[in-house]
């Protein structure tokens, strides 16, 4: 079922929605699922509106927030920084994506990195699957952070302190980060190579009037001297606009014109105090995340856009986005509902740890590392950790290895999990960027298994997951 759902959707035979629900729909159906599996995929749905909710509003809030103009300072800082160059802003994309993960939410990072990222990269005219995949990157490896969801869920299942988990663990994290900037790196150059160094005039967002004279150029050829020459050609207006106006990405818009009339610079202050409230709300978690975003949202459309019919058409602006991401949640309730319902979940539970021979038992640790990679991403978090990592640790203790050797080898699959069409983050990332979910996998999973082998090898090589 799995196989056939990635088949379709990396071939682009059909869209993830559609293949979220006839895919699970029709092998369901072959496994005897019945007229029972319409209640298996509403029961999954509703546990799943919460995180829609969330993501609808907070697609809202900061789809806002790049209307009004909150993040405008901070990509024209990110650009001077970067400068035009694609390698440094491919890196910087990686380092921003990594950074703001600390706060251990994926679907705040992702949100935060395209709003002060994408519009450099279609400025540029960098490709987005390149943001979706550093940007997936990153954030997969961060989230093994203790406040990040699967090590807590691994050490609840074992019984065992979140800390003891992550802390060994952190050789392996920074090796995993080198790793994802090596690749950062590469695909900068991959960008540089196919455009060049697209040199801009003025300072501005969108380049043209108000923001400078001259043409803007791109320079091509050797970089680093040699003595060979660098070629400078004229790009057109025209070309400019084909760059950054592509008609496939929802959110673009509006961010890049500096002269759009949602801009409201008097209210900066007041967005940048609201927005940071609701970061603080979020990290402290004393209300549900739905509801900060449902909250802070309504103040910002009224603050912002007092006359009821501008307040509707903002909401409306967002529809796209809305409608791509919040679907493509939903529509994965049907593939959690039968994977579920269907006991396939608990089925390959027991196949997988029936499969081990015992006399592999003293690298049950490794063993788990290398399971976690594929079953993370096929499987819901909660569905490995609290119903394989417990009957695998179970085992492994007749073999010598520890509880929290098993469970630090679980949490190095995490970054091809991060990328799976049943997390809701990485759904929303690809819809912020007009990116389709079958070219961010085709880009970014070979890498993320990469990332996920380096982390359990420098993990078992620093004594942090033992062997029996």
């Amino acid at each position: 079922m799995v196989a056939t759902f990635m088949v379709l959707i990396m071939t682009k035979r059909m869209t993830p929605v559609l293949a979220l629900i006839i895919v699970p729909t029709i092998f369901g159906l072959f496994a005897g699922a019945g007229l029972g599996i319409g209640d298996m995929a509403l029961d999954a749905i509703g546990g799943l509106a919460p995180t829609a909710a969330l993501l609808m509003f907070a697609i809202i809030y900061f789809g806002l927030m790049i209307d009004v103009g909150l993040f405008d300072p901070l990509v024209r800082v990110i650009l001077r920084l970067v400068g035009h160059d694609p390698v440094k802003v491919v890196v910087g994309t990686a380092l921003l994506a990594a950074v703001i993960s600390l706060d251990g939410d994926g679907s705040t990072t992702f949100i935060v990195v395209t709003s002060a990222m994408l519009p450099i990269y279609l400025r540029l005219g960098l490709s987005p699957v390149v943001l979706t995949c550093v940007a997936g990157l990153a954030n997969g490896a961060m989230n093994i952070l203790p406040w990040g969801g699967p090590t807590a869920r691994a050490a609840a299942a074992l019984d065992l302190s979140p800390s003891d988990v992550f802390v060994p663990m952190v050789p392996s994290l920074v090796a995993g980060l080198v790793v994802i900037f090596a690749f950062s790196w590469h695909l900068g150059l991959l960008e540089r190579r196919r455009l060049g160094t697209i040199d801009l005039p003025g300072e501005g967002l969108g380049g043209g009037a108000g923001s400078g004279g001259g043409a803007a150029t791109r320079s091509t050829g050797p970089r680093g001297g040699g003595g060979t020459a660098t070629r400078v050609e004229p790009i057109s207006t025209v070309a400019i606009q084909t760059l950054v106006r592509p008609d496939d990405t929802a959110m673009a818009d509006s961010m890049l014109d500096p002269q759009r009339s949602t801009l409201r610079p008097r209210m900066f202050w007041f967005n940048l105090v609201l927005t940071a409230a609701v970061m603080v709300l979020l990290v402290a978690d004393v209300l549900p995340l739905a509801y900060v975003f449902m909250a802070g949202s309504a103040i910002a459309i009224i603050a912002n856009f007092p006359r009821v019919s501008d307040q509707a058409q903002r909401i409306v602006a967002h529809a796209p986005s809305i409608v791509g991401v919040v679907s493509m949640v939903l529509a994965a309730g049907v593939l959690i509902g039968v994977l579920e319902g269907t006991g396939m979940v608990d089925a390959m539970a027991a196949w997988v740890s029936g499969s081990i021979p015992d006399q592999l038992g003293a690298f049950s640790a490794v063993i788990t590392g290398l399971l976690s990679i594929p079953m993370t991403f096929f499987l819901s978090n909660d569905a490995f950790y609290f119903g394989i990592l417990p009957v695998l640790a179970e085992s492994a203790a007749a073999f010598g290895i520890a509880p929290v050797d098993m469970a630090r080898a679980s949490i190095t699959g995490q970054v091809v999990h991060m990328q799976s069409p049943l997390v809701p983050a990485i759904l929303l990332l690809i819809s912020l960027a007009g990116v389709n979910l079958g070219d961010h996998h085709k880009k970014v999973l070979w890498r993320a298994v990469v990332v996920a082998l380096v982390m359990l090898v420098v993990g078992i090589a620093v004594g942090s997951i033992g062997i029996g």
